[in-house]
């Protein structure tokens, strides 16, 4: 090991034996981020483009959620829409989605709220151990990673079983079952509309990815030089589906290749902002999904910049299979037109690769290509 390396460990090992994460750096009242976090130049592979008119899809759940009567063609309305935006840019907006914005609002400031608190609180909670239901960390592949980024998580699992609440920090305690209870109802929506989009029966895709296995609170605290680093280095997500819950701060970023600008030309890839909508659920579709629907369904790569303002408070929910159910269930692409596209793999390995490799920009399904 080159003497440099001895020493960015040795950094690593003490910023991670402070069990405080960003937020404790925050706290002392640094004026420049320490060398770990910054980031090789140029910082962005590309930036974001403000001048274009491309925008992320707002999708009205109405149809499909609370709705007593609906008639066939708002719901088909509904599919395509949803199937639009899942086939082309991999992300969406939806409102009208059935969490309540009390009960949205609630649990972003118990998030917020558990991570302001002193270092010593959340100490006890601090651990690398991923067998621990309940862990508070920074930066999942700190160790692995060539760079650390600009933010900490509290990662709750909800799946198989739900966990027992004195698990759960105090300030979360009481909001999270609620919270988790509604978005694994808007799961079970998204993904009913999602296996129409393919030509399934309605259940198909619930019966392998209607569990919401986990949920991961991020904290991206205002950064003294958001020049240098990242909130969240750019990835896609080992799962089926994500619901994210965002503060008003932004900060989200999705990669758009490929796609037409107005029906009228195509777009170089390039960064865009999702924008922070009043009372929307971010959805975007995960490898899993990828997979399953043998690439018609895209999983894209997004990422989180750091800002100079703050803090961004966002919950992410992930859907997939835990436990023994995921390590033998097995992943395979439906193929109703032309030949399959990937090799299938289990939900267990995928996830295994995801976590040797960390947030290193490239796809889990580069590997399983035919």
């Amino acid at each position: 090991m080159m003497a440099s390396d001895s020493d960015r460990l040795r950094a690593l090992k003490a910023f991670d034996n402070t069990k405080a994460g960003v937020k404790g750096l925050v706290d002392t009242g640094i004026t420049t981020i320490p060398s770990i976090f910054h980031h090789p130049l140029p910082l962005h592979r590309l930036h974001a483009d403000h001048e274009h008119h491309f925008t992320i899809p707002v999708i009205d759940l109405a149809a499909a959620v609370g709705a007593t009567t609906t008639t066939p063609s708002k719901r088909a309305e509904l599919i395509a829409s949803v199937k639009a935006a899942t086939e082309t840019v991999g992300f969406f907006q939806v409102v009208n989605h059935g969490v309540p914005k009390a009960v949205m609002s609630e649990m972003l400031a118990a998030l917020q709220g558990f991570h302001e608190e002193p270092a010593e609180a959340k100490a006890p909670y601090y651990s690398r151990d991923s067998r621990r239901r309940v862990r508070y960390q920074s930066n999942f592949d700190l160790f692995r990673s060539p760079a650390a980024t600009w933010h900490d998580t509290l990662f709750m699992e909800t799946a198989p079983e739900p966990t027992p609440p004195e698990e759960i920090p105090p300030a979360c305690r009481t909001i999270v079952p609620e919270y988790t209870r509604l978005v694994q109802q808007l799961g079970r929506t998204l993904l009913e509309l999602l296996s129409e989009a393919l030509g399934l029966r309605r259940g198909h895709l619930e019966e392998d990815a209607v569990c919401l296995e986990g949920l991961a609170g991020h904290y991206y605290p205002s950064c003294p030089e958001p020049h240098l680093t990242l909130g969240i280095t750019a990835h896609s997500d080992p799962c089926f589906l994500t619901v994210v819950l965002q503060n008003a701060v932004g900060g989200l970023q999705v990669l758009v290749d490929g796609l037409q600008e107005d029906d009228k030309k195509k777009l170089d890839a390039m960064w865009v902002d999702m924008p922070a909508v009043a009372g929307a659920l971010v959805v975007n579709v995960g490898d899993f999904l990828q997979l399953v629907s043998n690439g018609k369904f895209r999983s894209v790569e997004h990422r989180v910049v750091a800002t100079s303002v703050g803090p961004r408070v966002s919950v992410a929910c992930f859907f997939r299979q835990q436990g023994a159910a995921m390590s033998m269930r097995v992943l395979q692409p439906i193929v109703t037109d032309g030949e399959a596209r990937y090799r299938s793999t289990t939900m267990a390995e995928l996830v295994r690769r995801y976590r040797a490799k960390g947030l290193d920009g490239s796809s889990l399904l580069q590997h399983l290509s035919l």
